[in-house]
């Protein structure tokens, strides 16, 4: 005999649902959303009800500088150093006679090995791309703005809440007509 799931209209929720929630706030920074629910908390209004959702995010890849043969080297090297002093060190704490000089030695020995391995493996990387990416960049998600969401129960009291904050610089936005 298999066994039915539940139906939607069963009346049970799962602790997986989330309630409904409605915005009670927008704002242009995450700073000043923020500073709401603090506010919201300050009021002893229950933030554990409220959510900051970003919306309308971007993806920004700043372009930090020029790649070369001897700035991919420098970059595997030093992730490689990073690598090997862990792992030697972690090696050196296992052995049971003087682990205290066995794992500052392997972790030098993991340090230079890790330099090596990290540095050549890079140069290869950076070889093989063939001129395709001859730069670095960091990138990082930008959200044009930030909405308070409140569960819909308790939201007309947040938007309320938010309305009379005196010097709020977002656009609040109160419940719905």
């Amino acid at each position: 005999m298999t066994q039915q799931p539940p139906s939607p209209d069963a009346g049970e929720s799962s602790p997986v649902d989330k309630p409904a929630r409605r915005p009670a706030a927008s704002y242009a920074t995450y700073g000043e959303a923020e500073n709401a629910v603090d506010y919201l908390a300050d009021q002893q209004f229950p933030v554990e009800r409220v959510a900051i959702v970003g919306h309308d995010v971007k993806l920004v890849e700043q372009v930090v500088g020029r790649m070369s043969y001897g700035r991919a080297a420098l970059h595997g090297a030093s992730s490689g150093a990073v690598t090997g002093v862990l792992i030697g060190w972690i090696f050196g704490l296992l052995s049971w006679i003087e682990p205290l000089l066995t794992s500052l030695t392997l972790a030098v020995y993991g340090l230079v090995f890790g330099a090596i391995v990290g540095a050549v493996i890079s140069l290869v990387t950076y070889a093989l791309q063939g001129g395709r990416r001859d730069f670095t960049a960091v990138q990082h998600m930008v959200p044009s703005r930030y909405e308070v969401l409140v569960d819909t129960e308790v939201a007309d009291e947040a938007a309320r809440l938010l309305q009379q904050r005196e010097g709020t610089s977002g656009d609040v936005t109160g419940p719905p007509s």
